[in-house]
Formats: structure tokens, C-alpha cells, sequence
């Protein structure tokens, strides 16, 4: 479980310099929220400021305050250029100030929307509790773990189709969960630690229950509560994919138009697998990198909830800013994450910029097939 920091003495050390919101080389804006609104209080620094006024008294708390703190993505993206030894605790600070919040009852209405799904149906947006699955699981090697925008979601669930259908053609032992519970990773990040504790502790029973051994999932955001808070055995689809195409000879065509990759947030800045993702796509197709990629990528928008309450949306989104950067770059834009999936996907409909979105998994499917 996240420990819980007393951010107190830290959000009075930050003076705001700004280098957080920038890129490697300053660039470039590389926070997503400050991205979209270019107001202080939407950066790092900026947060830290109001969230001192609200401890000490100074601002009361309102709707639009909670908003602001939930808008943070939970990239790390500070994290990574923030100059002060602190740094790695900025995104802790955030989470423990959502704490907080919760605590007292404050959160912003969507917020709550989000954890009463969550808490009630085991998913966000409240559907039925019932997952399409491939197969179901009956002590198989692997468990497939979807996750909840993969399970629910419609273009996700295209991309998860396509990782069975790779599964099955190498012929793994996998098999699924069709009363699949959230891991609850959102439900961390957005500082409801007793709604995550219940559904870790619900999830660990039903895998000892049921024999699981070894975990698979396509979402980094299930990959990270399940490998640094579940401390389970497990894999993201990137790392098994190409453990198969290594290890076992899959036989791939090449994929001719340009592609570039897009960093999702918690595989990469949170997790630190940047290069599996990169020699799958380099092994089917040249891969052409984006200016802003690895630890300096630009986050879609959707960590943290996000991708739900949507307080990043609009005609400045950050999907929207990383599908046009894209554009400029190469033909297809892959990622390795559902959520960055959807939001990437919708960006690019909305933008009307002619590039196609994948799922690692699809365009690797394809060059299987062709």
C-alpha cells in the first residue's frame, strides 16, 4: 500500500521555479494540464501554492479547487525535471492532497461518480459486472488480465480481441476472468486508498482461490498495482510480445507505412519498459520517433481518472496536441495502453489529422497475417 507523505514540508520548499512543466530541453510545455489551460495553478508548482492555501486556511475548498487537483494526470512528466530532491515525491504530494479531500468529503462530483462505480459494480462506469472473454480461466499458465477500459470500452476491446488472437495463433496457455474486478490503480492515484485496499484485498483472495500464478495484462495502469502494490508475478502485453517473437520465431511481414510509438505514462515514466514496445515496432516496420518520446514523452491526458472525468478534454487536449505532433511524424500512432488508446483514438477523429491509432498488439496482428 502507498504510504501516505506528510506533504506539509514539501509544498512549502517548491518556489515555483516552472522547469516541471517543461520538456528535457524547455522546449517544449510537457505538462498536459498547463498544456491545455496555461494557467499556474495547472502545473506542478502552481498546485503545490494552492494546495498550501487550502491547508493553511487561505482558500476554502470549492469545487473548482478539487477540479484543479484532479486534473493532474499523475504522468510523472514533473517528476522527471523537477531540479529539487523532492522530486520524486511531487506526484505523492498531489495523491496525499486527494487523500485529504476524500477524507473530509470534498471531493469534485465526478470524482465521487467515479469511486461509487467503482465501489459498487467493480468498473467506472457502472456497467453490469461482466466481462467478453476469450476463454475463461481454469488454472491456465497465465491469467489474462483486461482491466477496466479494455473490458468496457469498445475501441479498446478491438485492440484486447487482437492480443488473444496473437495468444491463440502462438499457441500460450491463458485464460480470463468473466467476473474481473478493477485492480484499482485509479482509484489510488486519485487518493482513495480504502476503496483500493478492498479491491486489492478482494482480487488477492479471488487469484489464491482460483490457483493464479502468473498475471498478463495490455494496461499498465493493472501492470502497475499489480506488480508494485499486489507484488504479483506479472507481465505487460509489450514484454510478452516480444518474448514470443524472440523466444519462439514468430514469423512477421513487414508493416510499410511510417510508425511512431507513444509512451503511455505508467509503463513508461512509472515503470521504466521503454524498450520492448520499440523493438517489436522496429522488427515489422521502421519505427520514426516523435520529438517528445521515453521519459520525456507527452502524456495523453488520461492518468489519474482522466480519462473519465475528463477534465483535460476539449479542443486544446493534450490527446489532442499528441495526435497533431504525431501527424507531423509518421502514418500510424501506436501505444500500449488502452486508455491512451481511446483517448489517442477519439483525438484523432476529432482532429481530423489522417493518422491511424493502433494497439501494439493490432499492428503486430497484422504483420502475423499478412
Amino acid at each position: 500500500m502507498m504510504e501516505k507523505i506528510n506533504y506539509a514540508e514539501i509544498v512549502h520548499r517548491c518556489f515555483r521555479c516552472g522547469y516541471c512543466k517543461f520538456s528535457s530541453d524547455y522546449s517544449e510545455i510537457n505538462c498536459p494540464s498547463y498544456a491545455k489551460y496555461r494557467f499556474e495553478t495547472y502545473f506542478s508548482g502552481g498546485r503545490m501554492w494552492l494546495i498550501r492555501a487550502w491547508m493553511n486556511g487561505n482558500v476554502k475548498w470549492s469545487e473548482h479547487l478539487g477540479e484543479i487537483i484532479y486534473s493532474c494526470s499523475a504522468c510523472r512528466n514533473c517528476v522527471e525535471h523537477c531540479v529539487f530532491k523532492f522530486s520524486e515525491q511531487l506526484v505523492d504530494v498531489f495523491i496525499a492532497a486527494r487523500s485529504d479531500m476524500v477524507e473530509k468529503g470534498q471531493a469534485p462530483k465526478k470524482v465521487v461518480e467515479f469511486f461509487r462505480n467503482l465501489a459498487k459494480f467493480g468498473n467506472p462506469w457502472g456497467y453490469a459486472a461482466k466481462v467478453e472473454v476469450a476463454r475463461e480461466y481454469v488454472g491456465n499458465e497465465f491469467l489474462l488480465h483486461a482491466g477496466c477500459v479494455a473490458a468496457y470500452d469498445e475501441r479498446a476491446k478491438m485492440a484486447l480481441k487482437a492480443l488473444t488472437e496473437i495468444l491463440d495463433l502462438a499457441g500460450v496457455d491463458y485464460g480470463m476472468f468473466s467476473d474481473e474486478t478493477c485492480e484499482g490503480n485509479e482509484a489510488l492515484i486519485m487518493g482513495e486508498f480504502g476503496l483500493f485496499e478492498h479491491l486489492m484485498d478482494k482480487n488477492k483472495r479471488k487469484f489464491e482461490e482460483r490457483g493464479v500464478r502468473k498475471v498478463l495484462t495490455p494496461d499498465p495502469h493493472s501492470f502497475n498495482a499489480l506488480r508494485n502494490y499486489y507484488r504479483m508475478d506479472v507481465l505487460h502485453h509489450t514484454q510478452f510480445l516480444w518474448s514470443l517473437m524472440k523466444d519462439r520465431g514468430l514469423k512477421t511481414s513487414r508493416i510499410d507505412q511510417k510508425v511512431t510509438y507513444h509512451d503511455p505514462c505508467f509503463l513508461g515514466r512509472w515503470n521504466a519498459v521503454y524498450e520492448e514496445p520499440r523493438k517489436i515496432l522496429s522488427k515489422i516496420s521502421t519505427l520514426y520517433e516523435m520529438p517528445r518520446n521515453r521519459k520525456n514523452s507527452f502524456c495523453c491526458g488520461g492518468g489519474g481518472g482522466n480519462f473519465y472525468t475528463d477534465y483535460l478534454g476539449g479542443k486544446e487536449s493534450p490527446a489532442r496536441i499528441r495526435v497533431r505532433e504525431a501527424a507531423e511524424t509518421a502514418d500510424i500512432l501506436v501505444t500500449a495502453c488502452p486508455a491512451c488508446l481511446m483517448m489517442l483514438d477519439n483525438a484523432a477523429r476529432d482532429e481530423k489529422v489522417g493518422v491511424e491509432v493502433k494497439d501494439i498488439a493490432e499492428i503486430l496482428l497484422e504483420a502475423l497475417k499478412r
